[in-house]
């Protein structure tokens, strides 16, 4: 493969992977152990720290080099540990990636901001947007910071567990300076590791959450089992509503057609892995709300992201049908049923 071995000549070359000697991965879930993984496969010799809050978790991925709780059955590289102690897993590190829920990220940046020098990067995989501010993370992290510090986001369609089996995925790296966002993708760049880069950051934001909302739809509408031709009417739907509010929020319209629009839309709607997706089934076969969210113990960013949704929609003066639909049902203003109906429904109108 041709790519692979310019990728391998590259890294001889004093890449900054091959200068770093320190990770921090803030958060204990599958993204975040997966993306700390695929780092820590890449250099034997770099110390990765997942910083997690969970002494059990902490002491099976210490001890057993596996996360039992959310990648159960993947060992992990020997180079990577984990603490509770956010001072030691800190200390010393040459990049932070932020595996945080969004909703919890606020609260995690306060508690850790006096340990985190302000010139070491962040680098985000969260997506979704703040219940409350309705800030995108590129907002949340210097408000929660108080304080500029370097953040590059990354998005894309990535499962954590065929990032763990070391499959074939791409990815893109957004941020406004265009040296940093390079720098990520020489990090992370591998020959199963495809990065590109913008610096688009409000559109891979906006992509990265609002395909979460979609795939809750796109989930509702296989649970009540109405075919593929109401699932690729209801994404293609989905998808203009994304571009319509994304450009209305000064993202460019090209962002939605790449990797972290239309490639992260495949996979979140149609993944057999998808939370979200797995959400909008089981709401769709009708389970409730409450019930979905007590037995499952990961979160579904889409959940949370639907109601910020509906505010942005009111404030841009954008019609999102599907996706404020979306907002509604888990708000028990309607049914599944009745939203389909709704949407079905709406006056028939010109394609734009």
């Amino acid at each position: 493969m041709r790519w692979s071995k310019v990728f391998n000549t590259r890294k001889l070359a004093g890449s900054p992977l091959e200068a770093a000697k320190k990770i921090v991965v803030f958060g204990g879930g599958s993204f975040g152990t997966a993306m700390g993984c695929a780092l820590a496969r890449q250099k034997p010799d770099l110390e990765v720290v997942l910083l997690v809050r969970d002494p059990y978790l902490c002491k099976d991925i210490n001890q057993l080099h596996e996360n039992t709780r959310y990648l159960k059955g993947f060992k992990m590289p020997p180079n990577v540990r984990a603490t509770t102690h956010a001072p030691e897993a800190i200390v010393g590190a040459q990049y932070a990636v932020h595996a945080v829920p969004v909703q919890s990220s606020r609260a995690f940046l306060q508690g850790i901001k006096e340990y985190l020098p302000s010139s070491v990067p962040i680098i985000c995989v969260s997506k979704g947007l703040e219940v409350g501010s309705g800030q995108m993370m590129s907002e949340l992290i210097p408000s929660a910071l108080e304080r500029k510090q370097p953040a590059v986001f990354l998005s894309g369609p990535s499962f954590a567990k065929e990032v763990m089996q070391n499959r074939p995925t791409g990815v893109v790296a957004a941020c406004k300076d265009a040296k940093l966002a390079r720098t990520v993708q020489a990090l992370f760049a591998s020959p199963t590791m495809r990065v590109n880069t913008t610096t688009d950051v409000v559109g891979v934001e906006i992509c990265g959450a609002l395909k979460n909302v979609l795939a809750i739809a796109a989930g509702i509408v296989e649970g009540m089992d109405l075919g593929h031709n109401a699932l690729a009417a209801l994404i293609a739907q989905g998808c203009s509503e994304i571009r319509w509010l994304a450009e209305k929020l000064g993202a460019k319209p090209t962002t939605m057609s790449g990797l972290s629009g239309l490639g992260d839309i495949m996979l979140t709607c149609y993944g057999d892995l998808s939370r979200n997706r797995s959400v909008g089934m089981r709401l769709g076969r009708g389970e409730r709300l409450e019930d979905i969210i007590a037995s499952s113990s990961q979160v579904a960013e889409g959940v949370a992201t639907a109601g910020v949704v509906v505010g942005l929609a009111r404030k841009y003066r954008v019609s999102l049908p599907v996706l404020t639909a979306v907002a509604q049902v888990l708000d028990n203003n309607l049914t599944a049923r009745e939203a389909v109906f709704h949407i079905m429904n709406l006056p028939q109108i010109e394609e734009a």
